[in-house]
């Protein structure tokens, strides 16, 4: 009988010992995750369970019986130590060794951290402690204009926090939006209270509050530091297997081994759209990922080739972005981005590369369709809809 190892107990591993499970593999699966909770969805993470808002049960995978009745060995609290691909062996933190036939790295990520106290946002247990800590601020400083940073922020506003949010980059979001879209979430934050310093780093964290680059030190109750994240590579590339940005597959997911597969925040896969590789630590990938990477473990025949795809909500904003802005020359709006109420295109050369609506809803698929298509688009009708 086949074993199949999962390493990383998160969306992308539990999604794919259910997609095992459902496409008749009757060996068996080993789900192991570093984590004493089963396995969660992030997103909720930073919206709305950080305000306090939906049942703890709300945020999990499956149910806690959900594992036994699908006879997945689900190891929490279990730190795997070395990847032996040649023995097709995984070492344990206890010593303990489990063989496999098959292997999935879904490690995910971890945050980029800087010196001094600060809380940061990955975990169920973050996210409780930080809910705990803006309860009773005062105050609270952000480094990071990023996605994180910006759903902190209006997590900390909500609960009656006098914000600061600290950016190197000249405005918000630049590098996954481009400054003019940036600006559009900066306007927003600032119209909620935020005090933004934009072209300035955090030198220092102390107790007491951040000392910039320039020198001025801002005081806060306390510091969340948010300034994205790092793939979980190091048993891969101590294994010997192929890492760049994250651990470079095909389109079918597999790894430089035949039998070690990637998917989720950890995996730079070929894009067959884009041409090239592609790391995305959005939800949706690890929600899609893990059954690509199953299935291909399998051996079905996986392209696994779906639009990037990302939402956030802060504040009265809603929105979903799918794409990739790299290399656009052009932006076309639909609606007046004041309004909040609008969708917007980033294109290269005529064609849509990126998508995003903001509080428009049901137009995600028309976004991937004209994405995919690569077709040269008609702007005005583009704007018209």
């Amino acid at each position: 009988m086949a074993t199949y190892v999962i390493v990383g107990a998160g969306l992308a591993g539990a999604k794919a010992a259910e997609t095992l499970r459902e496409e008749g593999f009757d060996g068996e699966i080993v789900l192991i995750g570093a984590e004493n909770e089963r396995p969660y969805e992030r997103p909720p993470l930073s919206k709305e369970y950080l305000q306090g808002k939906g049942e703890r049960e709300s945020i999990f995978v499956h149910g806690p019986q959900w594992y036994a009745d699908n006879a997945v060995d689900l190891r929490l609290g279990t730190r795997v130590t070395r990847l032996e691909l040649d023995n097709h062996l995984v070492r344990l933190g206890d010593g303990s060794r489990q063989p496999y036939d098959k292997l999935l790295i879904a490690t995910g990520a971890t945050p980029r951290r800087l010196p001094g106290p600060a809380y940061y946002l990955r975990t169920v247990h973050d996210s409780e402690a930080l809910r705990e800590r803006l309860a009773g601020a005062g105050s609270v400083l952000i480094v990071g204009a990023s996605w994180i940073g910006l759903e902190t922020a209006a997590a900390a506003r909500a609960a009656g926090c006098e914000v600061t949010v600290v950016e190197p980059e000249p405005t918000a979001l630049n590098r996954p939006l481009g400054h003019e879209l940036g600006d559009l979430f900066a306007r927003l934050h600032l119209s909620k209270g935020v005090d933004l310093r934009f072209g300035t780093a955090a030198a220092e964290i102390t107790e007491t509050g951040v000392r910039l680059s320039s020198g001025e030190r801002l005081a806060a109750d306390f510091v969340v530091v948010g300034i994205g994240a790092a793939p979980e590579v190091g048993l891969a590339r101590d294994a010997g297997l192929d890492v760049g940005q994250g651990i470079r597959t095909d389109a079918a997911l597999r790894t430089s081994h035949p039998d070690v597969f990637a998917a989720g925040d950890v995996a730079e896969s070929f894009h067959p759209l884009y041409g090239r590789r592609l790391r995305v630590e959005h939800w949706a990938n690890a929600l899609h990922g893990g059954p690509a990477a199953a299935r291909s473990m399998l051996g079905q025949d996986v392209v696994h080739d779906r639009i990037p795809y990302f939402y956030t909500d802060q504040y009265e904003l809603g929105m979903e972005f799918s794409g990739d802005i790299e290399g656009y020359d052009e932006i076309v709006y639909r609606g007046e981005p004041e309004s909040l109420e609008f969708v917007v295109y980033w294109l290269r050369e005529g064609r849509v590369i990126a998508g995003m609506n903001v509080n428009v809803w049901d137009v995600v698929d028309e976004i991937q369709e004209l994405i995919r298509s690569r077709v040269i688009v008609d702007q005005k009708e583009l704007s018209t809809g």
